[in-house]
């Protein structure tokens, strides 16, 4: 059986980049004072770093990757969630953001699509 490095550097790497912008959005925050709403978004990024850590597929190799994926789903949703509430919706709507922006983050579910039902185990054959 191989290491697959580059399938797991893949999870990981894949990850860091969903949540990077909530870390530097977070310290944004604590610099402009806002230590609650800063604080909060550090602790959704140490939350996925946990939930990303406790779903690696390579721990749960008979487990369907959709299964894997909706937890650090779920705290991409409650980051979104955490940074419109943070920017305030007004201000949001006054740089151009609409509901229809949300349409922007659909590609982000295409692994469920082409992903979804494999498993890490399935790669081992």
């Amino acid at each position: 059986m191989s290491s697959r490095r580059g399938e797991k550097l893949g999870w990981i790497g894949g990850w860091i980049g969903a949540f990077l912008w909530v870390a530097v959005l977070s310290v944004i925050f604590l610099v402009d004072g806002r230590i609650i709403v800063g604080a909060a978004g550090l602790g959704i990024v140490a939350l996925a770093a946990v939930l990303v850590s406790l779903c690696a597929p390579w721990r749960h190799p008979k487990t369907a990757f959709w299964r894997l994926l909706l937890p650090p789903y779920i705290a991409v949703a409650a980051s979104i969630a955490w940074a419109v509430l943070a920017w305030g919706a007004d201000a949001l709507r006054e740089e151009g953001v609409s509901p229809w922006s949300a349409a922007l983050v659909l590609p982000m579910l295409l692994p469920f699509l082409t992903a979804g039902r494999r498993r890490w185990g399935d790669g081992d054959r």
